[in-house]
């Protein structure tokens, strides 16, 4: 992913004309090796800000307003490049450019140095020679330090080496950093540190920026999929009177003006659905959402997710936009139909395996929960094949704690398991040949549960009642169990016509195509303790 960092001390970055490692890492400019001799975080700032004051007192503003590129560091290089394939003569004069970025690394060798710069788009060496940029300007470079930001105005091309660098006519100090980078360019490796410094981790590490490169496109290719296929963009309320719309407990707030506690969203769903109600046939949105349960690396209490609503549309339809929709994204973003992720090989192509949820746990975790409907039977086979079972658990969520030990982790392939018990399904139309179960399904790639989907539930009455045994299983201890909503009764009386719905957790599936074994690294600013 992305470019490789350069290994060994931060200094080491620049390849030197005509010089070995070992000589030049004697000549390491004298400012940078008292910066190292600092022992706190305190003097490394003090000697920053000595280089900021001599720098304002030659007159010139260390915080620019502007600096005009002529290209990203990227599009230079590829300018370069083809001016270089096609240049008949054996040298070309480059290409003059103006750049812009974070410098990185930087050595000093009598009347020439060497540094690299870095923005979003890759890096490019800058060759400084005091001839070129005459003996102030030269003798200047002693206050520049690793990380400030610099704008160059020079020629790009070849050094005898071969390395593409920018040969400076010229540069200026953009921003002046007053606190040091991690002590190793090549990578920041505390945890902790880069989920809570993200611009830390993203500056030290660039393939961290990969990875969410690679998330932002998974929600652009997503959203192209879906505008292509007919469905309206739209935005449904964060705040909400009754949280619904999933089996999931809720974050409280409070309104001052109104004088009434709100709950933020746990799932658009069903104002999504009022919209169907009200004339919409399709329907998406990529919305924040939050839920207050526990942290792992899976979860995370506020996260992105995308649901869609299609009218005239049933369950075993959206199980085949889904694999489309899915297969493009993956194809897209990863490159092809298979890709690796944690050591194993996973095969996108179409057909997926589809198998039913009951079948599947026989399968893996060798126990029949389909035959029996008791509650206390059901419990007892989940015990015998080792899920640990509490009171407050219904039959429904028995099997859904079966289905998570014992069937996921298997799931790496990409599959769909559906025909789900109607007790862990509230807001799902009853199997039509089947009552007791209901037309749902999830797909899993990798072991991922990548998302939810049914055949929408529109009969008033019987939505009513799905909501009363939900309030009887928050009464027992379940206080995920989903709230009775009047309101929504009210919108399926006023009709609702046939519709199938989808929710995709864009955290999870960007875990998945940037081979990532936890949510946090695909979160920007995740939550932490």
């Amino acid at each position: 992913m992305g470019e490789n960092p350069r290994k060994g001390d931060a200094l080491e970055g620049p390849t030197l004309e005509g010089s070995n490692v070992a000589r030049m890492n004697a000549n390491v400019s004298e400012d940078i090796q008292a910066e190292q001799q600092h022992s706190t975080e305190q003097d490394l700032r003090q000697h920053r800000l000595d280089k900021l004051a001599r720098i304002r007192a030659r007159g010139e503003e260390p915080y620019k307003y502007l600096f005009t590129r002529s290209h990203t560091i990227g599009a230079a290089r590829a300018a370069f490049e083809a001016a270089e394939a096609s240049a008949t003569a054996e040298e070309h004069p480059g290409v003059a450019a103006a750049l812009a970025g974070r410098m990185t690394a930087f050595r000093r060798q009598g009347k020439s140095s060497f540094a690299d710069l870095r923005d979003e788009s890759g890096r490019i060496q800058i060759f400084f020679n005091q001839k070129q940029l005459g003996e102030d300007a030269y003798e200047a470079l002693k206050d520049l330090d690793l990380g400030d930001f610099l704008g160059i105005h020079g020629n790009v091309r070849r050094t005898r080496t071969g390395e593409i660098t920018i040969f400076a006519d010229r540069y200026e100090i953009l921003t002046k950093t007053l606190r040091a980078l991690p002590e190793k360019w090549h990578g920041l490796k505390d945890v902790e540190t880069r989920y809570r410094q993200r611009y830390l981790d993203l500056a030290a590490n660039p393939e961290v920026m990969d990875v969410f490169r690679k998330r932002i496109q998974v929600v652009s290719v997503m959203r192209e999929f879906l505008t292509g296929h007919g469905y309206l963009e739209v935005e449904t309320p964060m705040l909400h009177p009754i949280p619904g719309g999933a089996t999931a407990r809720p974050f409280v707030t409070h309104h001052n003006t109104y004088d009434r506690d709100l709950y933020l969203r746990i799932a658009p769903e069903l104002y999504l659905k009022r919209l169907i109600v009200g004339g919409f046939d399709k329907v998406f949105e990529i919305n924040r959402s939050f839920r207050n349960e526990g942290v792992d690396t899976r979860h995370n209490p506020e996260f992105t997710m995308m649901e869609l609503y299609e009218a005239y549309q049933d369950y075993l339809g959206l199980m085949d936009e889904t694999e489309e929709m899915l297969c493009t994204i993956i194809e897209r973003v990863t490159g092809g139909t298979i890709f690796e992720h944690h050591g194993r090989t996973i095969d996108i192509q179409r057909p997926w395996r589809r198998l039913p949820l009951f079948e599947a746990i026989r399968t893996y975790a060798g126990i029949d929960l389909e035959a029996t409907r008791d509650r206390e039977e059901a419990a007892k086979r989940a015990r015998d094949a080792g899920v640990d079972v509490d009171a407050t658990m219904g039959y429904g969520k028995i099997v859904d704690e079966v289905m998570s030990a014992k069937v996921q982790p298997h799931l790496v392939q990409p599959t769909f398991l559906y025909d789900y018990p109607i007790e862990i399904s509230p807001l799902a139309k009853r199997k039509r040949d089947n009552p007791q179960l209901t037309e749902r399904f999830q797909p899993f790639i990798g072991g991922y549960e990548l998302g939810n989907a049914f055949s929408e539930l529109n009969d008033p009455l019987d939505q009513r009642d799905r909501f009363l045994q939900q309030v009887k299983l928050r009464e027992a201890g379940d206080d995920e169990a989903q709230y009775l909503d009047e309101d929504y009764i009210t919108a399926l009386e006023v009709g609702m016509p046939p519709a199938a719905g989808l929710g995709i957790g864009i955290d999870r599936l960007a875990m998945l195509v940037t081979n990532t074994t936890s949510i946090r690294e695909v979160i920007f600013f995740p939550q932490l303790r």
